[in-house]
């Protein structure tokens, strides 16, 4: 069964346009609040947002929804998705909701939601959700004495910063340390900051003045320039830029250089690892992370289980393993033990910790392993049929035998956008330029 509305991360898409649009919008809020109401009390819904523009728009259409369906409707505010994640099991909430397009341009917009475990929801949940949007709304209407009431949460921002600031082993400081912190206009530009001074750090801010149009305009952890600058202007002792809904981070070493979610995995796993405290025998990353990790993880007895693009494969991976370390190259860092899903300011944390504990330096403590050459390139495509071709088909299996235990290739359709993504790493740097672009080649000559 096709989803219609649901992507890869919940519901995303151009904001006030169909799915984001209020009357959608309006019929996921009357939906969902319909399958998770209880008729033994008051269902309670929770929802966090980012600071796009068009927050508030979904946020009073989901509101309406969950009111009509007859749940009582709890608003953060501006507020991280982990936090969202969080917070939904510690109010005992029977769903969450978080509005966000995560790193995407401030005019897309989208919907997350968690269970009352605090997980994602599952792919055949959201399937029920998405069949009843497209049924009758009388259905999901609860009578007139059974609507719900709707109340603002005031500190809902002090219970997550003081829940991350207990990630850290009791009595942690980070007295000392000149941190410079990007927060990409978005979800977490109050709780980060604040955190990591209560915590004892002399904080730098950037990314801080969201005005509902600036979320990841220039800054935050897929443009991390700005805070590379910073970071060697300030002569800090760590850059950390979060996303616009602070669920993936990017670290920035002293000298500016830029740190990805591989290398912060390693740096967490085998600090964990020191410790007896990494569970499943590893770790688990996605079809993209440098095989330079696997081989290092390797070189300590670790393993590395690679999920599927995206933190929903990599959670489903880490539950049926018994996984407590998971992520993505891009940031995604998911830490069991203390959270449900990817969250950028807790994983800065726990690399806080490990610097304080070695007492190093950051670009000591985060260049774990060499990364072996990786190259990427993005193949605009009429269909995804393309992949079908005998001859394409051809030209990818000789180029993986071509390759051998030396290299590795991915190539994946993109799951919101009409591109292949190839993928090609190995130890010849020059062979892995050739294949991907011989590749993209292909691709290009035989797409119909």
């Amino acid at each position: 069964m096709t989803r219609k509305y649901f992507g890869t991360d919940g519901i995303r898409g151009l904001a006030n346009v169909s799915p984001m649009d209020p009357q959608n919008i309006l019929r996921c809020g009357m939906a969902a609040g319909h399958m998770f109401s209880r008729d033994t009390q008051k269902p309670r819904v929770v929802i966090g947002k980012d600071t796009r523009l068009s927050g508030y728009m979904v946020e009073q259409a989901l509101t309406a929804g969950f009111l009509s369906a007859g749940m009582d409707v709890f608003l953060f505010g501006p507020l991280p998705t982990p936090a969202v994640a969080m917070l939904t099991r510690s109010l005992r909430a029977d769903l969450g909701v978080m509005i966000s397009a995560s790193h995407n341009p401030y005019y897309d917009n989208g919907i997350k939601f968690f269970g009352p475990d605090g997980f994602k929801l599952s792919k055949e949940q959201e399937k029920r959700i998405e069949a009843l949007m497209d049924g009758s709304v009388d259905k999901l209407a609860a009578k007139p004495d059974r609507l719900g009431r709707g109340k603002r949460i005031e500190d809902a921002q002090a219970r997550y910063i003081e829940f991350a600031k207990r990630t850290l082993p009791r009595a942690m400081r980070l007295d000392g340390l000149r941190v410079v912190i990007d927060c990409a206009n978005g979800a977490a530009y109050k709780v980060a900051p604040t955190a990591l001074w209560e915590l004892g750090a002399e904080v730098i801010e950037i990314g801080v003045e969201p005005n509902g149009f600036n979320i990841n305009d220039n800054v935050g952890s897929t443009a991390p320039g700005k805070l590379s600058a910073k970071v060697r202007e300030m002569r800090a002792d760590i850059g950390i830029a979060l996303d616009g809904d602070a669920d993936r981070v990017i670290i920035v070493d002293e000298k500016g250089n830029v740190v990805d979610g591989d290398q912060l995995i390693a740096v967490i796993a085998t600090a964990m690892q020191e410790k007896d405290a990494l569970t499943g025998g590893g770790v688990v990353t996605t079809i993209m992370s440098n095989l330079g990790l696997e081989r290092f993880l390797d070189s300590r007895g670790l393993k590395l289980e690679r999920a599927n693009v995206g933190d929903r494969h990599v959670m489903e991976m880490m539950r049926a393993g018994g996984y407590n370390v998971g992520g993505e190259q891009s940031g995604h860092i998911i830490l069991t033990d203390h959270i449900t899903t990817g969250d950028g300011l807790i994983a800065a944390l726990q690399v806080l910790s490990v610097v304080v504990e070695k007492g190093r330096k950051v670009s000591e403590i985060c260049h774990v392993f060499d990364p072996v050459p990786q190259l990427m390139e993005n193949v605009r495509v009429s269909g995804k049929g393309v992949m079908d071709i005998p001859e394409v088909q051809k030209a990818l299996a000789d180029a993986r035998g071509e390759l051998g235990a030396a290299g590795r290739l991915v190539v994946r359709p993109s799951g919101t956008e009409p591109v292949i993504r190839v993928m090609v790493e190995g130890d010849d740097e020059d062979k892995v330029r050739r294949t991907v672009l011989h590749l993209a080649e292909v691709l290009r000559q035989h797409d119909s």
